[in-house]
């Protein structure tokens, strides 16, 4: 990456445990109120047709929820905005139990269960929800997957000066494979990009590759969100947007590679 690649945050979303939305996270991210661990709540699903909905599993609604947050907090309109889905392994509990079908004497899996099971599962019921027919990418960079989907976001608007909204999000396995990925819960992110700057606006982002430099997070309890769920990356970033704080925060990416976000709040 040659030049940093910048643009405008319009919108927010954000599930993770203990922080239910947005505007939870704020008052967290600002010491306004402590935080306090507790199970994701997922919101359900209500855009999604009544047979879709019975099918979505936690990361769909996972990413519906944060996603929507974010639409939302920018008044966009979700059928036209291109979108970058990204997760580290997207859902863990579907794995799991696919697994155990095809470990047992019937392994005829459930069309459901198999049409889960694809990475860009939660897209395309982002697509069946919003009725959006826009360009949609889905990436997967194991831990660094927020910093992967970030970097596509960002090129995105800045070859076609159009907004793009990213996903962020990730989702726990039940044992035995949490033994091998122990991510506590799921969690997600999304992000309203732009090219331009608007009534809305909240900050302008410019990124661009360094080394390694410090990422974490203050609060105990948070920093561990940080390590524990990929998506959760992206708090750093959070926080300094939270505060409206000007300056760098520095993202995980890579290794050795890191992202140097300089932040400038509206």
């Amino acid at each position: 990456m040659s030049s940093p690649l910048s643009a405008w945050i319009e919108g927010i979303g954000l599930i993770a445990p203990g922080l239910p939305d947005w505007p939870t996270g704020l008052a967290v991210l600002r010491g306004e109120q402590p935080f306090t661990a507790a199970p994701s709540v997922l919101p359900a699903p209500a855009l999604l047709p009544p047979a879709e909905r019975r099918r979505a599993s936690r990361v769909v609604k996972l990413s519906l929820g944060v996603g929507l947050e974010a639409v939302a907090q920018a008044d966009a309109d979700a059928a036209t905005l291109a979108t970058v889905f990204t997760a580290s392994g997207a859902d863990g509990h579907n794995c799991h139990a696919l697994c155990e079908q095809l470990a047992g004497d019937d392994r005829q899996i459930s069309p459901t269960r198999f049409h889960n099971s694809v990475h860009n599962a939660a897209a395309g019921y982002w697509g069946i929800a919003t009725g959006s027919m826009a360009p949609c990418q889905v990436l997967c960079a194991f831990d660094a997957s927020f910093g992967a989907g970030l970097l596509d976001a960002l090129a995105q608007v800045v070859l076609t000066r159009q907004p793009v909204l990213l996903i962020a999000y990730d989702s726990e396995y039940p044992e035995p494979l949490h033994a091998k990925r122990d991510t506590p819960d799921c969690g997600g992110v999304a992000l309203l990009l732009s090219a331009e700057r608007s009534a809305r606006s909240l900050a302008a982002v410019r990124v661009s590759p360094t080394g390694d430099e410090a990422k974490t997070v203050a609060d105990v309890g948070l920093e561990a969100l940080r390590t524990g769920i990929p998506a959760m990356r992206a708090l750093p970033l959070l926080s300094r947007l939270a505060n409206g704080e000007r300056g760098r925060v520095c993202l995980d990416y890579l290794p050795p590679m890191q992202l140097r976000v300089d932040v400038e709040p509206c």
